[in-house]
């Protein structure tokens, strides 16, 4: 937990949030959310979060493409309370950006994924164009 920012375990420092349903099916056997359903729960949050730039920003239809995720769990969480997911850009990059994610229930901070994406050109790795790199400032972690 020390090499996050100590700010990324409260909601309120995440510009932009969604509230996201748990399923029976996401439980372990300790009826605790298993590990594999909350990855699955930062990837729903990761996905509305650039659907929510692109019907936001006019950014045509840019390519983001996944090339690292890191989880850490802090807390347990528990079916049938839904789960809120904030996310900010932590950094921008020439060809790939950092997204924070944090996964909060009941109050309680679960855990923070790092996901880096990278912009993709027809031919590989490519300069994030300028109307995404703006709109990604827009949602920089608050203070």
């Amino acid at each position: 937990m020390s090499r996050h920012d100590p700010r990324r375990t409260d909601l309120a420092a995440y510009p932009w949030s969604i509230e996201v349903a748990t399923r029976f099916g996401d439980m372990d056997l300790n009826a605790h959310l298993n590990n594999v359903a909350i990855a699955r729960l930062y990837e729903e949050g990761r996905i509305r979060f650039n659907q929510h730039l692109r019907d936001t920003f006019p950014l045509g239809r840019p390519r983001f493409l996944v090339a690292r995720v890191e989880i850490d769990y802090l807390d347990e969480g528990r079916y049938p309370t839904p789960v809120t997911i904030g996310a900010a850009a932590l950094s921008i990059g020439t060809t790939s950006w950092r997204i924070g994610l944090g996964l909060f229930q009941a109050g309680a901070c679960l855990g923070l994924s790092d996901t880096v994406l990278v912009h993709r050109g027809d031919a590989g790795p490519a300069g994030i164009p300028e109307a995404l790199r703006t709109a990604l400032g827009d949602f920089a972690l608050r203070p």
